[in-house]
Parts: C-alpha cells; structure tokens; sequence
C-alpha cells in the first residue's frame, strides 16, 4: 500500500486509479492499527484496488483538504472522482461492500 505524502503521490497513485481507496490514519491510533489486516486482505483480494495510506500527523493539508475529523476515515475514489467516506475501523465484508456495492 503506497503512502501518501506529496501532492504528486495523490496525483499518480489515487486520481489516475481506476478505484482508489484513501485511508486516514495515524501510528498511534489503536482502531487504525485494528484494520490493517483487514485493509490488506482487500488488497489481496482486490489487486486492481489502491489504497494509499495517508498519515494525518504527516500530512495535515490533504486530511484538511476531505474535512478529516476523525481517524480511519476512509475515502472512496472513483477515476478521480470521491464516492464515499467511511468513518471508524471495518470489517472486511464492510470494506468489500463499501468499495464494490
């Protein structure tokens, strides 16, 4: 899962994706840190799915950018375009449902 650090990084990794999935994070949020496997199972699921991890300690302009208030959040994008938002840490079959209906 790329990071999300630069401007650049949300250009080529989440706006040119077909389907992108943008989490908010932080290292020292427990429900953040709770979801991780179940972000990578859909990784491995999904293999044409991005999902850029964005650290809201690093990089406060992008989390103030989508109005991020609470950590996960997670942001659905759709050939550049933001679907959806996803508050609080997700199962697996929340995840699949969110992103793929």
């Amino acid at each position: 899962m790329p990071e999300i650090k630069t401007p650049s990084d949300f250009q080529d990794q989440i706006l040119s994706a077909d389907v992108a999935l943008l989490d908010f994070w932080a290292p020292w949020c427990g429900p953040c840190r709770m979801m991780m496997p179940n972000l990578e199972a859909l990784q491995v699921n999904n293999p044409n799915l991005v999902i850029g991890k964005v650290n809201v300690d690093e990089n406060k302009a992008l989390a103030q950018t989508f109005g991020i208030r609470s950590i996960p959040t997670l942001i659905l994008v759709r050939k550049g375009e933001v679907k959806g938002t996803l508050v609080g840490a997700q199962s697996l079959e929340r995840l699949q449902q969110f992103v793929y209906g």
